[in-house]
């Protein structure tokens, strides 16, 4: 093929975009091009490369069999150019331009406003902007591209996926006010065995981490649950009204514990036996991203920035 009939980028966009969405209105809306103007990106590569890519009739659109093929190529040459982007901005100057972040719904509003304040204070020429979606959506995100560090719990155990361990911190067990744990300390983990649990949606991490400690607890367990549980909530800020309706007990882990029992005069918590259950939260990156020793840095900073919060900070060497 002759220089003068290489395909363009605008054109593999297009292509890429109507080959994920099977809707040329919806491919235009997603990469901001024109619908005449993507149709035209289209059928100018389709003039280049000499083959047909899309079968079009007039109710959907559908690929050939040689756009099939020629889709995975087009996404490996736009991702290839992505990343050679971000490396020579990374290159340019650390702690500049955009950061796209995810956070996990049960760390956002406990851990954002400290993370905000960090990077406002150290690092003003920083764009970030924070998606707050679930663990399996954070890391389909990351490994798509769409965003570039992950603040979420651990372990992931995700090929392609590097962790910064940044804290650890206890869960604690909330329940009605007069209730017979009410206020202890020294809980046995043993209790779960048989108290009325409730849990967040599944999707959740945290309702994973729960079952977990559950099930080292010798709670009886259902495929279908996990346990005898009956009612669940999309959010913690639900969970804990529901508790404080007497529904039952739940687990919180502590930096969530100040913020959500506040709201609710009905609400007691009790601390469990050491080693108490808990989980870790860290940052979660990209294997051999070009902003690595960026986004390193910026876990050391955050591990000092969270001592305030009621946590157990990892040295560095812990945390590698």
């Amino acid at each position: 093929m002759s220089k003068a009939r290489q395909p363009s980028l605008s054109q593999l966009r297009a292509f890429t975009a109507v080959a994920e969405q099977l809707h040329f209105r919806e491919a235009a809306a997603e990469i901001g091009m024109s619908q005449p103007a993507l149709s035209g990106a289209v059928a100018a590569l389709e003039e280049t490369l000499g083959v047909q890519l899309l079968e079009r009739t007039t109710r959907r659109v559908l690929l050939s069999p040689a756009g099939e093929r020629l889709a995975v190529r087009a996404r490996a040459v736009l991702d290839a150019v992505g990343a050679l982007l971000e490396e020579a901005e990374a290159t340019r100057t650390p702690f500049t331009g955009t950061l796209r972040l995810g956070v996990i719904p049960t760390c956002a509003p406990y851990l954002l406003p400290t993370v905000l304040d960090l990077v406002h204070a150290r690092y003003p020429r920083l764009d970030l902007r924070v998606h707050e979606e679930q663990t399996t959506s954070l890391l389909d995100g990351l490994a798509a591209g769409r965003l570039d560090l992950l603040l979420l719990a651990v372990p992931l155990g995700v090929p392609g996926v590097r962790e910064l361990p940044l804290f650890d911190e206890d869960f604690v067990l909330v329940m009605e006010r007069g209730h017979e744990l009410a206020d202890g300390a020294g809980i046995p983990r043993e209790r779960l065995r048989d108290l009325p649990l409730l849990l967040l949606d599944e999707g959740h991490c945290l309702r994973d981490q729960a079952l977990e400690v559950c099930r080292e607890a010798g709670r009886p367990q259902s495929r279908e649950t996990g346990g005898e549980v009956t009612t669940t909530a999309a959010g913690l800020s639900t969970l804990v009204q529901l508790v404080a309706g007497g529904l039952g007990v739940t687990l919180l882990p502590r930096t969530a514990l100040r913020l959500e029992t506040a709201r609710n005069e009905h609400l007691a918590t009790g601390h469990f036996a050491d080693p108490a259950p808990g989980r870790r939260i860290a940052l979660a990156m990209r294997t051999g991203t070009a902003r690595e020793q960026e986004f390193t840095a910026l876990a050391d900073a955050l591990r000092e920035a969270m001592r305030p919060l009621p946590v157990r900070p990892l040295e560095v060497s812990a945390a590698a």
